[in-house]
């Protein structure tokens, strides 16, 4: 006989009629998305200290915010009557009407923190106005309003946060973590206002304080506003920062972007260094993580994580600052726009080579006194370590002159060494040809030559870079630059070389310069090569190939790209018809044309176990003193590093 299921699983389950719920349940109900944790009710508070226009904030912890939180602030106040009012659900000063919700500019304006805090904890609130002889104290759990003593400003005081919600309290970590979300908290705000002070103590206390970096007479000077908010920075993040980050600043339409922008040298492991605020509000938006993760692309190796701050200014009407309760989200009106230009401004910062940095330093050092030679030397007083190196005048060395390179290798500058073509750029020297350097002007160099015979250099000028020395196992360069040693990676610095000239041109809208092959180079074809080769002839075109098909199962390369006709034909189309089966047209078409160009230059660059002469080293040198993003190959590695005189004498203890 077969089991009947209990009449009580049949029976549906009463119906329960439709009703208003509890003020104090919605208020709890909105606390859940309002109050995640402490830090949340920091957040709000903090929020609130602002827009009463506070210049120094206080926070004061017990566990971690858990058994306490009191924000003091030096702001306007709240009158006596509307202390009562400030606790209702859905009561703000910050706006009145449509017209206001759609262009807010102050922090908060929902006006429901205070009312969901309050329904999850043991409220007070004390404030005073500048026109009134006392302050009020408020219970917000009885009501009771008496006078108390303080000076013009609020304090709110959160005890025992979720008392009245015992399985939310459950769900907080250990008292250092609810600690350290709170600091973050206050750290975010801190980054947006260098006109306010914020201090933060933890059980009597003080763990972290920054002092206001501008005064509140100087906030309409920009100059001086930019120059605080890099104090700011540095106060908060780290001097660390400051040495590793650009400035960013750039006007594109009605967006204006600025802050700091890490070097590729100074990505971590994880995104915990990237801040976003629009108009003062800190933010989490795709639109702008996207923006400044696009702008990294070709200069991060791996999956680093940059580091950032950045501000973006734009008319409150054209975002939306109502989408989340705790409105950390946004939504711009043309998101276009913003990703534009934060990526723009991003990418121009980080476009300069350092070694212009360098040039500038070396320029402005003070040259020490040169030591004599000899045991003489012991008794004379070593320039300090820290200083500079004089910028080197090539011109006015003792000894042999860059032009007289020649005697100190014992060659003859009559002809090019044989094997080398007069008019071929990086071209291979023949096996066992001496790689000296012949400063003939028929001698070859790479991409551009540099004549070092009758190069003159200025007073006051030196190469950023230095002077190519020596080849080392015929991948690095090593060359002497004003502050010590310099060493190229030559296959990664010729790379980005390429890499920015292929871009160039495709920016311009110019089809890239292409070069017939006198015999096409044919190769069996899959399939799939073979149909992406007829989908995609005109964008083949566009990056200077041709590639048709010869029979069913296989391709003929009539045409590469100039730049790279002393590459594999067949290995480039390739690797061109690989990038462009993964990137077809539904995709973003300038990410894969910006992959494509990278894959192509690679294959044109100079390859390691080249040997190089000293001519095409140092025009090699030069320019990538002049290239975009030089400092990094097209992978995100580095093309070279420096030892400064320091480094090295400390390797060698000197001085010790």
């Amino acid at each position: 006989m077969t089991a009947q299921p209990s009449d009580t699983a049949l029976a549906p389950a009463p119906r329960r009629p439709i009703r208003d719920l509890p003020d104090e349940l919605i208020s709890q109900i909105a606390a859940g998305e309002v109050v995640e944790r402490p830090a949340s009710a920091v957040r709000e508070l903090v929020d609130n200290a602002l827009d009463a226009g506070a210049t120094q904030i206080t926070v004061r912890l017990l566990a971690g915010g858990v058994r306490l939180i009191a924000v003091e602030d030096d702001g306007s106040g709240i009158p006596q009557d509307e202390l009562p009012v400030a606790l209702r659900r859905h009561a703000t000063s910050k706006i009145t009407n449509l017209h206001d919700l759609e262009s807010v500019a102050t922090m908060g304006f929902r006006g429901e923190a205070l009312a969901a805090i309050a329904s999850v904890s043991e409220m007070a609130l004390l404030s005073r106005t500048a026109q009134q002889a006392s302050a009020f104290l408020l219970d917000a759990r009885s009501g009771e309003l008496r006078p108390a003593a303080r000076s013009r400003g609020t304090t709110v005081e959160v005890k025992e946060l979720f008392f009245s919600t015992p399985a939310r309290r459950k769900f907080l970590k250990t008292d250092a973590t609810e600690l350290a979300h709170c600091i973050e908290a206050v750290r975010r705000h801190a980054l947006a206002r260098p006109d306010v002070g914020f201090a933060i103590w933890h059980e009597g206390k003080l763990v972290e304080q920054w002092r206001a970096t501008l005064a509140p007479a100087a906030t309409a000077d920009e100059g001086k506003r930019q120059q605080a908010l890099q104090q700011r920075l540095s106060d908060v993040l780290g001097e660390d920062f400051i040495r590793d980050s650009v400035p960013v600043h750039l006007r594109l339409g009605a967006v204006t972007v600025t802050g700091r922008a890490g070097l590729p040298d100074a990505a971590r492991s994880r995104a915990d260094q990237q801040f976003c605020y629009v108009n003062g509000r800190f933010v989490r938006d795709k639109v702008l993580t996207h923006a400044a993760r696009s702008a990294y692309e070709d200069v991060l190796h791996g999956h680093k994580q940059p580091v950032y701050a950045l501000y973006v200014q734009i008319d409150p009407q054209r975002v939306d600052v109502n989408v989340h309760p705790t409105k950390i989200e946004v939504r711009f009106r043309d998101s276009r726009e913003v990703h534009q230009a934060v990526r723009h401004a991003v990418e121009n910062a980080l476009a300069a080579p350092r070694a212009q940095a360098l040039a500038a330093a070396a320029s402005t050092s003070v040259a020490p006194a040169a030591p004599p030679v000899g045991d003489a030397d012991k008794n004379q007083a070593q320039p300090s370590y820290w200083q500079a190196q004089a910028a080197i005048k090539f011109e006015e060395r003792a000894g042999h002159k860059v032009s007289d390179l020649q005697a100190l290798w014992g060659t003859s500058t009559a002809a090019p060494p044989p094997g080398m073509p007069a008019t071929t750029a990086m071209a291979p020297v023949a096996p066992g040809t001496p790689t000296a350097p012949s400063f003939s002007p028929a001698s070859a160099a790479p991409l551009a030559a540099v004549d070092m015979a009758t190069a003159h250099v200025e007073d006051g000028h030196t190469w950023p870079l230095g002077r190519a020395l020596a080849q080392v196992h015929g991948v690095y360069i090593l060359a002497e630059s004003a502050q010590g040693l310099v060493v190229v990676d030559m296959h990664a610095a010729h790379e980005r070389i390429v890499y920015e000239r292929l871009k160039a041109q495709v920016d311009q809208g110019a089809r890239i310069a292409s070069q017939p092959l006198l015999i096409p180079a044919t190769f069996a074809a899959t399939p799939e090569e073979v149909a992406t080769a007829e989908a995609h002839a005109d964008t083949l075109a566009l990056l200077g190939l041709e590639v048709v098909p010869f029979s069913p199962r296989t391709l003929a390369v009539r045409a590469v790209p100039t730049t790279l006709a002393q590459g594999n034909p067949v290995e480039l189309a390739r690797s061109v018809l690989a990038e462009l089966a993964t990137h077809d047209a539904s995709t973003v078409v300038q990410r894969a044309q910006s992959e494509i160009l990278a894959t192509m230059a690679c294959h044109g660059a100079v390859r390691a176990n080249r040997r190089l002469t000293l001519d095409e080293m140092n025009a090699l040198l030069r320019q990538m003193e002049v290239t975009d993003r030089s400092d990094q190959c097209n992978h995100g590695r580095p093309t070279w590093r420096q030892l400064s005189m320091k480094e090295l004498d400390a390797l060698f203890l000197r001085g010790r």
